[in-house]
């Protein structure tokens, strides 16, 4: 079993960076296919970035390509995501979440066991 905390959102200008962490607890987080997703009002959860136990591969929704990266540190027990050129349609709670097995289809929300209680992320216009 692994907790999850995310940090690092808070209220920024269209065009700013966030870089959003999610601590892991458990001495297993390597062996964990990590995800961050997403949440605005009145719409369903929706994936934003996939990441391998070691960081072979990434995937990324194609509404953040190019501009979001995930990333981890697994001597920290760390998943991170790096949010360049927001925009207001970026503003939503953030979550990270953890695969307990590999999973199949990595931007399914059924694939991810543990979640984080999420943070929030505003982006003024």
């Amino acid at each position: 079993q692994v907790q999850l905390v995310e940090s690092g959102g808070g209220l920024v200008q269209a065009g700013d960076s966030l870089r959003l962490s999610c601590a892991a607890s458990g001495r297993t987080f390597s062996s964990y296919v990590m995800g961050w997703f997403r949440q605005a009002p009145g719409l369903e959860r929706e994936f934003v970035a996939a990441i391998s136990g070691l960081g072979g591969w990434t995937s990324h929704a194609d509404s953040v390509k190019g501009r979001f990266t995930i990333s981890r540190d697994n001597a920290k027990n760390t998943l991170f995501l790096q949010m360049n050129s927001l925009k207001p349609d970026d503003a939503a709670v953030y979550y990270c979440a953890a695969a307990s097995t590999d999973p199949k289809y990595p931007m399914r929300r059924s694939e991810y066991a543990y979640w984080g209680q999420g943070t929030q992320v505003t982006v003024s216009s």
